[in-house]
């Protein structure tokens, strides 16, 4: 998978990640027709853990999440490997680490230990010459040569976009293959920022969620004609998922003391739908390519093509 990002990026003007943290996610962002999706280390540290996005979540953690996630699709993954978990060596370590779960790039930012949300205040970045030692460690660990990794400065806030411009494009020369600006403030540091370097440039999205001063929401076409080669939807899918929830939940609660069955198709997929999502039926025909006649007559009766829900 680790050409696909880069053969992706030489072949369309910009591409789209959704954000994904588990296996309905991830499955549900291949079926939708998107070509590469993005772990999320915030949907991570929500909903698997049930953590605020404050640096919590260990890097066992993380790898195996991503294991998991690379494992379920068949579209290439970039994953967040954080603030990479310590200093250079310690990413030297992480990248080798992360190659191995199948993804085909990580992200590591120059947040000061322990990190938090992007879109949260206080926060705090390493020294540039620490961060370029972190890039160079990742660019020397990776195996494959086509293993991305992806810078990203959460400067912007903490020392303005002077600083920043800097900083990318330090990052660049010390091999960044991207840089992920990350709550950036609008359009002004968005050029600024694709002006400073060669390599391609991403951007996080809210997609309907804005926190107050933080990114503004932007089309992906103006996001393209401003040179953007990256566009991440971090926050969509979880935050449709609570939403979803919240809704289902909040009827549930209000019909169980009704004599009546509540059925709210509009509310929820069936086990059809579910069952496809998830590749039911490709278990189903190892069951009858290797299973013994008998067994299948006994889990089956007469209908062999098991499974029927």
């Amino acid at each position: 998978m680790t050409r696909s990002i880069r053969a992706l990026l030489d072949r369309d003007d910009i591409l789209v990640s959704p954000g994904v943290y588990d296996g309905y996610s991830a499955r549900l962002a291949q079926a939708a027709g998107f070509s590469l999706v993005s772990s999320t280390g915030a949907g991570l540290a929500n909903a698997r853990w049930g953590l605020p996005d404050l640096g919590l979540v260990s890097l066992r953690d993380n790898l195996e999440a991503c294991r998991m996630i690379a494992r379920t699709v068949d579209v290439p993954v970039s994953a967040d490997a954080e603030a990479g978990y310590g200093n250079a060596a310690t990413v030297h370590h992480v990248v080798q680490e992360f190659e191995a779960t199948g993804v085909s790039a990580v992200s590591i930012e120059d947040q000061v230990l322990p990190k938090r949300c992007g879109h949260l205040a206080g926060k705090d970045v390493v020294p540039l010459a620490e961060m370029v030692g972190k890039i160079r460690a990742a660019v020397a660990a990776r195996r494959d040569r086509d293993f991305m990794i992806v810078a990203r400065t959460d400067a912007i806030a903490v020392e303005g976009i002077e600083a920043t411009v800097e900083r990318v494009r330090a990052y660049e020369a010390a091999g960044a293959d991207a840089i992920f600006p990350d709550a950036v403030r609008g359009r002004d540091d968005i050029v600024a920022i694709v002006g400073a370097v060669r390599v391609p440039v991403r951007i996080n999205m809210g997609f309907g969620i804005r926190t107050r001063d933080t990114t503004p929401l932007m089309s992906i076409p103006a996001l393209k004609a401003l040179g953007v080669r990256w566009v991440s939807l971090s926050r969509m899918l979880p935050a449709a998922a609570i939403k979803g929830m919240t809704e289902a939940l909040t009827v549930m609660r209000e019909a169980m003391m009704r004599e009546e069955v509540v059925e709210r198709a509009d509310l929820v997929v069936d086990m059809k739908a579910i069952s496809e999502l998830m590749g039911y039926a490709s278990y189903m025909d190892v069951e009858r390519a290797f299973l013994p006649a008998a067994d299948l007559e006994r889990r089956y009766g007469g209908d062999r093509r098991g499974g029927k829900t």
